[in-house]
């Protein structure tokens, strides 16, 4: 037997999920990946029929995007067989994964309908619907989070205007990590970071705001006590327990990726700017109070709730999802001059060759038409002939226009944030698996002329342990956690 204590991060992304051991060894953190599953969205129709994977396919009329809850919850007890199997009995764990999304659960907390995927296009014209009960600007000034049409309060606007009844009838509202916590132990709680995301809290009051829930018209019965990180949810179900061959207890970590992956960037300075680099780029730094004025409302910045009430202020950029989506394509077959079936379309190879090549056209990263086209290669060039600039074809040169794309989205949002914070920053930390990203790390230094720190890549899954360790008294609190993951895992500067 051994007397070391593992804790379990299963950080659940948009294509696949992945659970991480973390345990300390010599004042370091180490990390073990015990296992990983696929996942994503699945197309159905208004009936409920299953039309298959989302990636690839156009959502025509009557179909909707949604997440496969019962595969996805499958996915979590097999990445907990496996630490049995390993002998690597966790003493804690935690699940995190994107924001916004959520299941309504009824009397008998069972589902009521799909839990929809934040791409599904439900929500179209939901925000002139959320204007005509509450204006746009005071909807900011009360809750701080910028627009964007998959934000919960959207998607529940498309619940009452098309479900009403199936709103009405449900009793409670979970957010997708909720739900994964609920079903591990029974326990319901609604953890603070990812409902912030919500926007439908109040970040004065850190709590729900009662009367823009009244106004919108949502049952209030399904926004109960909030719970911070580092909250013990319970231990694990009996028949849980029994079906995996252990139990532990369940510990909220920050549920929100982003709010995990920030609760990583090695630095123990206050005046921290960061990317959390996946696919999305989270651009921003932290705040003591929310900055809801009407300069950060025009720049789109959004402040999320953190750790230990830590804002995080903000600005979303599309991120990595563009390279994502376009490799996919060309992994299945996508066409193209000069065309090799041996090509190596690997994330390395794409940002290696990108840096090669010499077309110079840009297009606006942050187009909400990049956020759910049917082909992002299509839609980068015809982005691209719009603006009367040469068109990518190669998957190199697309590449390249995506890279220098994000580059220069993220030199705005530095002039945005320091003119609205009244802050200079001199480094910028970069997080996440976009850290990797050599000449993205390169284009970002010379584009905002700042020391780009990269590092770590498994920074979501890192706070998530963080605030586990936290909880169990590994760290003392928050700085000693960071000054921790610097010790553990080192950055690569880019000057």
């Amino acid at each position: 037997m051994t007397d070391t204590k593992y804790y379990l991060a299963v950080d659940i992304g948009a294509s696949s999920g992945r659970h991480i051991l973390g345990h300390m060894e010599d004042g370091r953190l180490l990390l073990e990946e015990i296992y990983r599953f696929d996942n994503g969205n699945e197309l159905v129709t208004e009936e409920g029929r299953d039309l298959g994977p989302a990636d690839g396919q156009e959502q025509v009329p009557g179909s909707h995007r949604v997440w496969d809850t019962t595969k996805l919850f499958s996915g979590i007890l097999e990445g907990l067989r496996k630490c049995k199997e390993a002998g690597k009995i966790p003493q804690a764990m935690g699940v995190d994964t994107w924001a916004v999304d959520y299941v309504l659960l009824d009397e008998n907390d069972e589902m009521i309908g799909p839990c929809y995927a934040y791409r599904d296009g439900r929500t179209k014209g939901m925000d002139e619907a959320v204007y005509r009960l509450i204006p746009e600007r005071e909807l900011y000034q009360r809750t701080g989070i910028q627009k964007a049409i998959f934000n919960t309060i959207y998607q529940l606007m498309a619940d009452k205007t098309y479900r009403p009844d199936d709103l009405q009838r449900a009793k409670s509202l979970l957010m997708v990590p909720d739900y994964c916590h609920f079903l591990l132990t029974g326990v319901k709680r609604q953890e603070y970071t990812n409902a912030s995301s919500t926007g439908l809290l109040n970040p004065a009051t850190r709590e729900w705001d009662r009367e823009l829930i009244k106004r919108l018209g949502y049952p209030q019965e399904l926004f109960r006590e909030l719970s911070l990180p580092g909250t013990l949810v319970g231990a694990l179900r009996p028949e849980i327990a029994d079906e995996i061959g252990f139990t532990c207890n369940v510990i909220l970590p920050a549920t929100h990726d982003t709010g995990s992956a920030v609760m990583s960037v090695p630095s123990t300075k206050e005046d921290t700017l960061y990317i959390s680099s996946g696919t999305w780029s989270l651009f921003g730094c932290e705040l003591p109070e929310a900055n809801c004025s009407i300069e950060a409302e025009a720049a789109n910045f959004t402040n999320e709730g953190g750790y230990d009430y830590r804002f995080r202020f903000l600005k979303n950029i599309m991120g990595l999802w563009m390279i994502q989506s376009v490799r996919k394509e060309f992994l299945q077959g996508y066409d193209y001059p000069g065309r090799r079936e041996d090509e190596d379309y690997s994330f390395g190879n794409l940002c290696e060759m990108a840096a090669k090549e010499e077309i110079a056209s840009l297009v606006d990263a942050n187009d909400e038409r990049f956020l759910s086209p049917s082909s992002m290669i299509a839609e980068v060039q015809a982005a691209c002939r719009e603006a009367e600039e040469e068109i990518p074809t190669t998957p190199w040169q697309i590449a390249r226009v995506i890279y220098r794309s994000l580059a220069v989205c993220y030199r705005e949002a530095l002039a945005e944030i320091e003119s609205i914070t009244g802050r200079h920053f001199d480094t910028i930390n970069i997080v996440g698996g976009g850290s990797n990203a050599k000449w993205l790390n390169e284009l970002t230094a010379q584009e905002t002329g700042r020391t780009v720190l990269a590092g770590p890549g498994e920074a979501t899954a890192i706070g998530n342990l963080g605030a586990l360790m936290i909880a169990d008294g590994c760290f003392k609190d928050l700085f000693d956690f960071r000054r921790c993951v610097y010790e553990s895992f080192g950055v690569k500067e880019f000057e």
